[in-house]
This record gives structure tokens, C-alpha cells and sequence, in this order.
């Protein structure tokens, strides 16, 4: 007890001494004047230009990007994208798709369709992409039906157009970009043709159409996947303005209104009810939805976030985007398998009743290999199932373990302490390995406070993926700055596999993640290292935020005199030289082995 006392008064005074004293801790000009040479042996260096991975979290399963054989990684580079991915082991086969209305861009007839059409959507793609390929056919119909509406759906192939996907910043496929009068912005819809055509018209005509006759609003009941008819008074005025308020804040569902008592019988709105009314129209489970609020657009806007989604939304590539893209956050999500689902589901869509607008329920198919076996290992849920997740979003992602039977009242429950911030938070780990006596010292879940929250260390952790390609270039590179830091007692190089632990202060944008955790301030926000991946870029970082001061010293030259001095008979100083560099101390070898 008495040495953790003075190990913490000693700490505390050191950080008040380096805050206080200039000349104690190391200015940039300090670590400019060192003489790095013997770091800069680059022949097994991994590429210091290497930018980082993008998108980790499951967002990267809503069509944004495409995936590697373990759904996670997006290993691109800057230069040449004509290798990006795999393309010999993609399992989509290309689609016979007719996409006679969709134009193919060409860096030189880029500028002439964007410049001679006022709306133009753009699709960078790559050729072996699965997503690419599964959005080709919706990505022709409507290109087919929005021709008419005078607005052009174009393809760019990124592999081949590489100046035209790095001038628009294209990090995964499909990138999809919207422009209007040559600015664009991203779009941000669904990968269906009626998505897209219903995001399309939200930007290019009015939020709201006016249905006058049956025929028309038969067409809207069996075309439209998701359908608002506001009930009114008149089809001008503040009820028409609220209603188009409200819509502009959905793009993926289309707004109508009408003043015939027979249209809005067809809505399942009664004709002698009082207007304004509005109903929701989906083709789910849950059909018809009435609106009985205020009608002011927040409470329209509300009202549709809620409403739009199924009871339970189940998981496929397609409504991904839907699922995690929404407003609403908060998820739940069934892990189940056929043989279960008759049984669990019911129960589930009971519980989902209570909590439309506040927390999306989801249900997953273990069967699926494609998407139901990873989506699960990315949550640690092993085994059949059915097993009940409740899931805080990508923006602060938490995981919650529901343990008990699967009843429509129990998950009520859980669903009531969820939103109550009243669950315990379930964090992954691998088991803690027995022997950690390496240069780079191995953190899972379950070491991590110990290892990199301890406060008289800083500490260097890279949270990598097993597969990821820029973590396996970053590797002897990461393995020399370790060795050579080996003796610094105050520094500790680890690394965390950020596929199979967690760690709320561990939080990876992508794969390779480098953080920096100061000695004595453990309960700040980690430093992301954002420096060339170099030994001495790396070297000079650490030099420049550590707490704790350190300086390695250029070891002595092993370098043997040309001179021929007195030696045994037949040895010169030469080879003398070389057979005192095989035995050399290991403290000597590790210094100059970069």
C-alpha cells in the first residue's frame, strides 16, 4: 500500500514538474536535433504512406462498401484501384442486367453529362464488387423511370477511372453522388428501385403530390412500398405547408394529399372524419397506421420515423441502410434460426408494439451464411440461438446480453431497462494469454485496464484486424520501434485484435487504429497517432507526447577498422571484426538490428 502511494506521489509530482518546466519535457526542436540514423534502416519497413481503413462498425454491411471474405475490411489505398478487394474469391456472379438507360462516364465525356443535364446521379463501382452487382438491376430500373423526369443515372467503373474516383473521394463501392446543376452530395437512400426513385423526386419536385382521381391512387396503393396521404381541407394553405415540411425529412417515403372523400376511403381513412387526417400505408405485417396527433410537422415527422419501419425489421443487405441509418438508434436484435423463429418471433413482434418510435426491433437469420453468421460474430453471439441483443448504434457502440426466455413480456422489460440506461454493458475478449513477455505486449478485453490504463505507463496500442492489409504491412515495422523501445520502463507497445475485443477507450474508425494513452491521464480521450508509419515518425511521436521523458541513445558504431592490427596468425581486424558482431550482446544487437 505504502509503495502504490509513493509510485502515485512520485507520478503526480512528475507531471506537475513537466507541465511546470519546459526544459524537462521534449520540445519539437529537442526531437529535430536528435540524430536518428540508426532508425532509419527502412529495408523492412512497412510503407509510411498507408492511409487508415475506413468503417468498421455495422455500417459497413448497408451496401456503402464492399466487403472482404470476413464482411469487414475496405483495404484501399491511395493510386492504382484496379486491384482493390478480391475479385477471384467474390461470390456474386454478375447479373444479366439491361441497363440500356444508364450512361457510362469516361473521364472524357465527365464533364459534358454533368455540365449538359440538370440532375445526374453517378455510381462509382468496381466490377467484381457483390454490392455493385446486386444494385446493377434496381440501378437500371430506375434509371428507366426517371428518364422522363429528365434525370440521368451514370456509371463510373473506379478501377478504370482513377483520377475521377480520387477527386471525389470514393473510399468504398458503391459511392453513389447526386448532382444538381454540377454540385453534388451524397445520396443517402436506399439500394432498391423504389427507393431510389423516391429519393430522386424528393429532390428534383415538390414534397408532396396532390391524388384527384382512383385510378391514381390505385397506382400509389400497388407501386409505392411506403406511402403518407394527408386527408385535407384544402390543397394550398398552412395544412398543405405543414404536410411539406414534414416530408422533406423523409426521403424514402412518398407524401401525398388529397381532398376526395372517395381517395381517402381507399386510404382507410374515414371520409367523415375530421380533416385534416393522415395514414401510413406500408406493406408489412402492420398495414395501416393512423396519425392522431397535432398537424405540425414535427409531429408528422415523428409519426412517420416511428411508423415506417416493419414491427420487425429483418436483416438482409437491402434493409441494412434502413436499419442503421435510422433516426432511432436504439436496437434490438433477435439472433435466431428457422427451426426457432416459428416460436421466438410472435413473442417478438408482441414486444415491438411498445416501442414503435423508440427502439428498432430486428431479427437475424443464423442460416444466413452471407450475412445472418457474420452479422453474429460481430456481436460475439456464438452457438444457435435464439439469443436477444440490445444495441446502443455505431455512434457509441454498446451491447447488452438479454438473459432469459424469449417472452413478449420479459423482452418488454429488457426493452424498458435499455432505454433507461439500466444494463450493463457486454464488452468481447479473448482469453488472456499466459506468457505476454514480448516487445509488443498483447491486449484483449479482459487485460486492457490493467495493460493500458495503468497510470505510470504511456502506452501505444494499435487495434488491427487479423486480415486487414494494412495491418499486416504495418507489422515489422510496429515489431522494430518495440524492440528498439524495449528498455523504456515507462513505455509500453501493445496491440488489441479489434475483431475479437472490445473496450469502450478502445473505440477503432477503421483498421489499422493507433491510440496513445498518456501516464497519469488514463480517464482523457486516448491521442489518435496520425504520423507517417515509419520507425522514426513513430519514434518521434512518442519522444514528443509522452509523460514520462525518454530519449534512446545512438548505439556505439560496430563498424571494425580497415587497418590490419596485431592478430593471431592468418585472422585480420576485418574478419576479427565479423566473428566479434555474431557474439555480440543482445542489448547491442537489438539497437542495431534497424
Amino acid at each position: 500500500m505504502a509503495f502504490r502511494f509513493l509510485l502515485l506521489l512520485s507520478l503526480t509530482a512528475l507531471l506537475i514538474f513537466s507541465a511546470v518546466s519546459p526544459s524537462f519535457a521534449a520540445s519539437s526542436s529537442d526531437v529535430d536535433d536528435e540524430d536518428l540514423s540508426f532508425l532509419e534502416d527502412l529495408k523492412d519497413e512497412a510503407d509510411g504512406t498507408a492511409e487508415p481503413l475506413t468503417s468498421t462498425g455495422l455500417d459497413e454491411f448497408d451496401g456503402g462498401e464492399d466487403e472482404d471474405p470476413e464482411m469487414y475490411e475496405d483495404d484501399e489505398e491511395d493510386g492504382d484501384l484496379s486491384d482493390l478487394g478480391n475479385p477471384d474469391s467474390d461470390p456474386f456472379p454478375a447479373p444479366e442486367v439491361d441497363e440500356k438507360d444508364v450512361v457510362v462516364i469516361k473521364e472524357r465525356n465527365f464533364t459534358d453529362v454533368i455540365e449538359n443535364n440538370q440532375y445526374v446521379m453517378v455510381e462509382f463501382y468496381a466490377p467484381w464488387c457483390g454490392h455493385c452487382q446486386s444494385l446493377a438491376p434496381e440501378y437500371a430500373a430506375a434509371a428507366t423511370e426517371l428518364k422522363s423526369d429528365g434525370v440521368v443515372l451514370a456509371k463510373i467503373d473506379a478501377t478504370e477511372e482513377n483520377e475521377l474516383a480520387h477527386q471525389y473521394s470514393v473510399q468504398g463501392f458503391p459511392t453513389i453522388l447526386f448532382f444538381v446543376d454540377g454540385e453534388h452530395k451524397p445520396y443517402t437512400g436506399g439500394r432498391t428501385k423504389e427507393t431510389i426513385v423516391t429519393w430522386v423526386k424528393k429532390k428534383i419536385g415538390p414534397g408532396v403530390y396532390n391524388l384527384t382521381t382512383l385510378d391514381d391512387a390505385e397506382k400509389v396503393l400497388t407501386s409505392g412500398n411506403k406511402v403518407v396521404l394527408g386527408y385535407l381541407n384544402s390543397l394550398v394553405g398552412a395544412e398543405h405547408d405543414q404536410l411539406a415540411a414534414a416530408s422533406k425529412a423523409e426521403d424514402d417515403v412518398n407524401f401525398y394529399q388529397t381532398v376526395s372523400p372517395e381517395v381517402a376511403k381507399m386510404f382507410h381513412i374515414d371520409p367523415e372524419s375530421k380533416r385534416p387526417a393522415l395514414v401510413l400505408v406500408k406493406r408489412e405485417e402492420e398495414k395501416i397506421s393512423h396519425f392522431d396527433g397535432d398537424f405540425v410537422k414535427s409531429a408528422l415527422a415523428s409519426f412517420v420515423s416511428a411508423n415506417k419501419l416493419p414491427l420487425v425489421s429483418v436483416f438482409t443487405r437491402d434493409s441494412a441502410p434502413e436499419i442503421f441509418e435510422s433516426a432511432i438508434k436504439k436496437q434490438l436484435l433477435l439472433f435466431t434460426t428457422k427451426n426457432d423463429s416459428e416460436k421466438v418471433l410472435p413473442e417478438y413482434q408482441e414486444a415491438a408494439k411498445s416501442f414503435k418510435g423508440k427502439l428498432i426491433f430486428v431479427s437475424v437469420d443464423l442460416d444466413n451464411e452471407d450475412y445472418g453468421k457474420p452479422v453474429a460474430e460481430y456481436f460475439g453471439v456464438s452457438g444457435n440461438g435464439p439469443k436477444l441483443i440490445a444495441y446502443t448504434g455505431n455512434e457509441d457502440p454498446k451491447k447488452h446480453f438479454f438473459d432469459g426466455e424469449i417472452k413478449s413480456d420479459k423482452i418488454k422489460t429488457f426493452g424498458e431497462e435499455f432505454l433507461s440506461d439500466k444494463l450493463k454493458p457486454f464488452y468481447k475478449s479473448d482469453p488472456i494469454p499466459e506468457k505476454n513477455d514480448g516487445d509488443v505486449k498483447i491486449v484483449v478485453g479482459d487485460n486492457f485496464d490493467e495493460i493500458v490504463l495503468d497510470e505510470s505507463k504511456d502506452v501505444l496500442l494499435e487495434v488491427y484486424a487479423p486480415w486487414c492489409g494494412h495491418c499486416q504491412a504495418l507489422e515489422p515495422m510496429y515489431n522494430k520501434l518495440a524492440k528498439h523501445l524495449q528498455s523504456i520502463d515507462s513505455l509500453v507497445i501493445a496491440k488489441m485484435d479489434g475483431t475479437t475485443n472490445e473496450h469502450p477507450k478502445a473505440k477503432a474508425e477503421g483498421f489499422p487504429t493507433i491510440l496513445f494513452f498518456p501516464a497519469g491521464n488514463k480517464t482523457s480521450e486516448p491521442i489518435t497517432v496520425d504520423t507517417d508509419r515509419t520507425v522514426v515518425a513513430f519514434y518521434k511521436f512518442l519522444r514528443k507526447h509522452a509523460t514520462i521523458p525518454f530519449k534512446l541513445e545512438k548505439p556505439a558504431s560496430t563498424e571494425s577498422p580497415k587497418t590490419v592490427e596485431s592478430t593471431p596468425k592468418g585472422e585480420t581486424t576485418e574478419t576479427k571484426g565479423k566473428a566479434d558482431s555474431i557474439t555480440k550482446s543482445p542489448e547491442t544487437d537489438s539497437k542495431d538490428e534497424l
